[in-house]
């Protein structure tokens, strides 16, 4: 008879407004747990049952509770990263050569013509090739 409902948790990959808050989850977890236990004996479930299903209704929370953390500390992470990866916009063919890692792609742009270059830098943005 487990499981009757499960209270919503929500979370929000990025944006601090929604996302995981511990103190609330939980609260709206010992809710629902005190409604359902209420039901439970209104249906005439033995009240040795009652604290079983608690103690694993509870773990059941606490797993989900652990995976919502995790989900919103990464989602804040995936937040960051998208910030950092706005500020290396790049605008200028100069700064298309500074942000290239590899050696390799690095040579070989630099041997290209400037027009060249700048056809890459457009494409990078979005342009098509006409």
């Amino acid at each position: 008879m487990r499981g009757l409902f499960l209270p919503s948790q929500s979370i929000s990959i990025g944006g601090n407004k929604d996302a995981y808050n511990h103190g609330r989850e939980d609260r709206k977890w010992r809710i629902w747990k005190e409604a359902e236990e209420k039901l439970l004996r209104e249906c005439g479930v033995d009240e040795a049952t009652t604290p079983q299903i608690r103690t694993d209704d509870g773990a059941d929370f606490n797993s989900n509770r652990r995976f919502y953390r995790w989900a919103s500390d990464f989602g804040e992470h995936l937040e960051e990263m998208a910030g950092r990866e706005k500020q290396a916009e790049i605008r200028t063919v100069m700064d298309l050569l500074d942000e290239i890692e590899s050696e390799t792609l690095y040579l070989a742009l630099v041997k290209v013509d400037r027009r060249t270059l700048q056809i890459v830098l457009l494409k990078m943005q979005g342009y098509s090739t006409k």
